[in-house]
């Protein structure tokens, strides 16, 4: 049924799991998996950029974007299952994932939701419900 499934990832213990459910996912299906990292774009809020450099800043992100692409590959090397990575940078990670199950050509996006309630739901948002609203590709949520 599905051939291409995209998996974000931010490196948390929930989105771990949500890799390992996707790629078992996609073996059974015989299909192939992208793993997505967003990063957020450097900004500086201080005219003295000595504060954090972008340089290190962007060295950060890099290093810990593929330390969770690394561990999405083994995931799925470790079960015969084809794995492509990206890591992008956009203010609006949502969109990133998007973008990216649309240039991937993905059919199903498999994401971690961190089942956030109430207040703090509300407040701080959620990357899976944005992508939900606004996906055209079908999403599995993993809980």
């Amino acid at each position: 049924m599905y051939k291409h499934i995209l998996i974000p990832t931010d490196g948390s213990e929930l989105s771990k799991r949500a890799i390992e459910y996707g790629v078992a996912l996609a073996k059974e299906m015989k299909a192939r998996v992208t793993g997505i990292t967003a990063s957020m774009p450097y900004y500086t809020f201080t005219t003295d950029a000595e504060i954090f450099p972008q340089d290190l800043y962007r060295s950060s992100t890099t290093s810990f974007a593929n330390k969770c692409l690394n561990d999405l590959k083994s995931v799925a090397m470790n079960s015969g299952v084809p794995c492509n990575t990206i890591h992008m940078e956009d203010i609006q990670p949502y969109q990133a994932i998007i973008d990216a199950a649309k240039h991937e050509d993905c059919d199903l996006i498999v994401m971690a939701s961190h089942g956030r309630r109430g207040m703090s739901a509300v407040v701080l948002g959620s990357e899976t419900v944005k992508v939900l609203t606004h996906s055209t590709v079908p999403v599995l949520v993993y809980r």
